[in-house]
């Protein structure tokens, strides 16, 4: 819980250096610093009443200030980018990429009771531009459910941003589906999960049939938020071929 907060909607880490948040009648503040004297500041409506995707997680904390600091680092990473974030929630993570660089796409997606809240913090941070709400059930595809990829989300993205997405074992198989189905072998992925329990592991032995990955190592946070089970990863989309 945020300090001060009874009824916090967040279970924010409060020890990740270079970042500040807080949390004011529903809405949370959270500013990541870039340099000296330069900051980003994103600002979320956090609601538990559509269900747990309303609240800010931990691992969505993680992955914000490692795309800052790729953006900072790596010539022009976002630019002009397709960017669809899966298991949105707040947005937080696809707002960030939307603030840092306003010529990438970004569609951040999830379920259906999702979308007004998501819509909310997209206007509430100005975003309207190049941020757009898609809803997204994970494994609408030809093959599982006779269904295409909705028109409001790309067939292929250029970067995929996913945290938190492992939790409810029925959907592992989806999530999977849908990872393949938006990728193909030169797209980014990032993924940030917390571990939680033993079933985590079948999700990794179906992750494995489509996919290799690596954990991020040059993340200077990294020490820090694995002590709190968290891990972010990049995957790669194998075709097919044998994965990690």
């Amino acid at each position: 819980m945020l300090k001060g907060s009874r009824k916090s909607q967040s279970e924010l880490l409060s020890v990740l250096p270079h970042q500040h948040f807080s949390e004011s009648n529903g809405v949370l503040d959270l500013t990541f610093s870039i340099s000296v004297g330069q900051s980003l500041s994103v600002k979320l409506i956090v609601d538990s009443k559509p269900g747990c995707g309303g609240i800010a997680w931990p691992a969505g904390q993680v992955m914000p200030p490692l795309i800052v600091l790729f953006t900072y680092k790596t010539a022009n990473p976002l630019g002009n980018k397709c960017i669809v974030e899966l298991g949105s929630g707040t947005g937080l993570v696809g707002l960030v990429a939307g603030k840092l660089d306003p010529t990438c796409k970004v569609y951040i997606t999830d379920q259906a009771p999702l979308l007004d809240i998501m819509n909310k913090n997209v206007a509430l941070n100005s975003l309207e531009e190049n941020v757009e709400v898609s809803q997204l059930n994970w494994a609408l595809i030809e093959e599982i459910r006779g269904e295409p990829i909705p028109s409001g989300v790309p067939s292929k993205a250029d970067i995929i941003l996913a945290a938190d997405c492992v939790y409810f074992e029925p959907a592992f198989p989806l999530l999977v589906q849908t990872l393949s189905d938006l990728s193909d072998a030169k797209t980014v992925i990032l993924f940030c999960y917390r571990k939680r329990r033993r079933a985590d592991k079948r999700f990794f032995s179906l992750l494995k049939k489509r996919f290799s990955w690596c954990e991020v190592v040059d993340d200077p946070n990294r020490t820090i938020y694995n002590k709190e089970a968290i891990t972010l990863l990049r995957l790669f989309k194998t075709d097919g071929r044998k994965g990690k």
